[in-house]
């Protein structure tokens, strides 16, 4: 199976004993996220290594890890499909990137972010939507 993964799902990585990161490591999928998301993740360093307790140096093997786990795809790859997926979302900016990737791609986006599903172009999985389709 195949994934667009959002942001709030790779968050998730950084926590201890995340079952996130178990299916992210599952050679059984393939995920992809924009290039944009490591931005993301860079931008909330802090944040993330408060919330988890975590250690820069292990935040740093970690993100290491999970460009392992995740392909990061490049906005080149997808730029002929942004200006479509800021008009399918366009009070959410920050999403545009993951919308316009699972378009190039045709894939669905795995995401807990409830208002991706107001667009009825690409199916969206929350985390328990997506554990249902594990069973």
């Amino acid at each position: 199976m195949k994934f667009v993964v959002d942001t709030n799902i790779l968050f998730t990585f950084f926590w201890e004993n995340s079952f996130t990161k178990g299916i992210l490591i599952d050679q059984d999928f393939e995920f992809f996220s924009p290039e944009y998301a490591l931005k993301e993740i860079n931008n909330h360093i802090n944040e993330i290594i408060n919330k988890t307790g975590i250690t820069n140096e292990k935040f740093q093997e970690l993100r290491k890890d999970l460009a392992i786990c995740v392909e990061f795809v490049p906005s080149e790859e997808y730029k002929d499909f942004l200006k479509e997926a800021s008009l399918l979302l366009p009070n959410y900016p920050d999403d545009i990137d993951f919308l316009a990737l699972a378009t190039k791609l045709k894939l669905p986006i795995w995401s807990n972010d409830t208002h991706l599903k107001s667009q009825n172009k690409i199916m969206i999985y929350t985390t328990k939507e997506f554990l249902n389709l594990l069973k």
